[in-house]
């Protein structure tokens, strides 16, 4: 495996070791689903995400998120803190918006001055289960 560059950024915090913690990989296109994961698990953050390229793709930045023991379509924080890394360590430059293309599908990221806000998709439910007793026996 090739040398990877890789970011620490501190999601929710006001400075460093604060917040959630997520380790950023940038120019990750070559690794394997296997490899993402082992690393993920190697690094043991509740999330490691992978920029797969430096140029944008249909718009937006490929990108995937693993816990140390699997792959998300979508996660709030690594959004966020993804979309950090790229403006500040891809672009160099300030921008009001970008998106990052997730397996959940295009999310669109704003840029207020040091405020991020992101825009996700409604959620999808399952079956509604009305059998209360089965839901207790199960808890």
């Amino acid at each position: 495996m090739d040398t990877l560059t890789f970011y620490i950024v501190d999601v929710f915090g006001l400075k460093k070791f604060t917040g959630n913690q997520l380790a950023v990989f940038l120019d990750a296109g070559n690794l394997s689903t296997r490899e993402m994961q082992l690393i993920a698990q190697e690094m043991n953050f509740s999330e490691s995400t992978f920029i797969l390229s430096r140029e944008p793709i249909n718009g937006g930045y490929d990108v995937r998120i693993f816990t140390p023991k699997s792959e998300l379509p979508f996660a709030g924080h690594p959004t966020l803190g993804t979309a950090w890394v790229i403006r500040e360590e891809i672009l160099k430059k300030p921008i009001t918006q970008l998106n990052l293309n997730l397996k959940v599908g295009q999310i669109p990221v704003t840029f207020q001055g040091e405020i991020l806000w992101m825009k996700q998709g409604f959620p999808a439910f399952g079956k509604i289960i009305s059998d209360h007793n089965l839901v207790a026996r199960s808890l």
